[in-house]
């Protein structure tokens, strides 16, 4: 059983230098013997996290958060990627904030704040799950990220994991994603005793037309799951009875998922906006640019299209059935990612569902306090939201 002590953040906390000033910087740690047994990244470079130590009641407790990133699924999209952070640990910083859920402030996030806390980074381009043993030497390219996370876990394991009392698998985006598709083969590395759970922020990517019709993410996900080698690695459960590609959607996977998994999601989410349901593809003539990059620009027309997507969306978290282990925080935020940012996961303002922080949520659900599974009313109706603001500069990862 999880134990801890409930703790809210005093006014005293609330001044801007605080949170500016908020994000412990941790060393970046390269997986070195990964190598040998071609466990790399895109470019062949050795694998990475950044992990802090945890201390007192949280010494024996674990959160993994796994970076996300979106994909590569083409040669062409896989070289460009190879050659940034997010193909290459060649490319990574070697002090990484710390803030969030991450966080070492007991007053930004008391319920994980001793645990041991660790970020793997992201560097493949498939979620964590391809594996192509050759490499073309005309390109380099290593398609490796199921041996990636099984070397990065097996180091945490030899740093102290496999004594874990309490582990969580969490990430953001596709590392919101990968943490659904590694859920229960995380638990099977671990002692029986230990306490597993998985939080997937921002990894529910939904199998959904685009607004010209066309199933465009269905042929992406296909593409990354055929370049990567993806299908031996994805949940058993899903692909003896879908195509891999189908089993790259959580809509398909996550119900099979034996580990306690809690789904937190913005319902117009808008990494999904931009890239699933309005992607260039379908846009030519840039008509739902303005859209995407500020929800309060969108024509009436355009907002029930994105109303008829949130339908969508709660009808495949909905289909996942009723769960007494499974938490759910589906809020009406225009955004993505939210267990990342301060404001969005734990601070004065941040964004509230039946008078619950996320922060919160997760915390009651991953110490068995209190099944958290609400749904928010449809967008503009809740005020705490923190709705993204994006630049024209701003251009989808896909």
């Amino acid at each position: 059983m999880f134990v801890t002590k409930t703790l809210f953040p005093r006014k005293s906390d609330y001044f801007p230098a605080i949170l500016k000033a908020e994000g412990l910087l941790v060393n970046i740690t390269f997986v070195r013997n990964a190598v040998a047994k071609g466990a790399v990244c895109l470019d062949g470079s050795p694998p990475a996290y950044h992990l802090d130590r945890g201390s007192g009641t949280g010494i024996n407790s674990w959160l993994i958060q796994l970076e996300g990133g979106g994909w590569c699924h083409n040669v062409t999209n896989c070289i460009s990627r190879m050659h940034t952070k997010l193909g290459s640990s060649k490319k990574m910083v070697e002090n990484l904030a710390f803030s969030a859920i991450l966080s070492n402030k007991e007053q930004r996030n008391p319920d994980f704040y001793n645990w041991n806390r660790v970020k793997v980074r992201y560097c493949d381009g498939s979620s964590f799950t391809g594996d192509v043993k050759t490499v073309n030497p005309a390109t380099n390219l290593h398609f490796r990220g199921a041996r990636v996370w099984l070397a990065v876990m097996r180091e945490l394991l030899a740093k102290g994991m496999r004594n874990a009392e309490n582990a969580v698998l969490s990430g953001c985006s596709a590392g919101g994603l990968a943490s659904l598709m590694h859920c229960d083969s995380f638990r099977a590395l671990l002692p029986m005793g230990t306490n597993v759970k998985c939080l997937s922020d921002a990894g529910f990517f939904l199998n959904t037309r685009d607004v010209s019709g066309a199933q465009y993410i269905k042929s992406y996900f296909n593409d990354v799951v055929t370049l990567h080698g993806s299908a031996k690695n994805l949940p058993r459960s899903c692909t003896s009875r879908l195509t891999p590609a189908m089993c790259f959607f959580p809509q398909y996977v996550a119900r099979q998922i034996r580990t306690p998994v809690f789904v937190l999601n913005a319902a117009y989410d808008s990494w999904q906006i931009k890239n699933i349901l309005a992607p260039r593809a379908a846009d030519p003539d840039g008509k739902w640019q303005s859209c995407q990059l500020d929800i309060k620009n969108c024509q009436r027309s355009q907002l029930k299209v994105m109303q008829d997507f949130r339908l969508e969306f709660l009808s495949a978290v909905i289909g996942l059935g009723r769960s007494a282990s499974r938490g759910m925080f589906i809020d009406s935020c225009y955004t993505h990612c939210q267990t990342e940012t301060q404001t969005s996961w734990f601070w004065q303002d941040s964004p509230i569902l039946n008078r619950t922080t996320i922060a919160k949520a997760v915390g009651d659900w991953v110490y068995d306090r209190k099944l958290f599974q609400k749904i928010d009313c449809p967008y503009p109706c809740n005020p705490t939201c923190h709705h993204r603001v994006f630049t024209p500069q701003d251009a989808p990862p896909i």
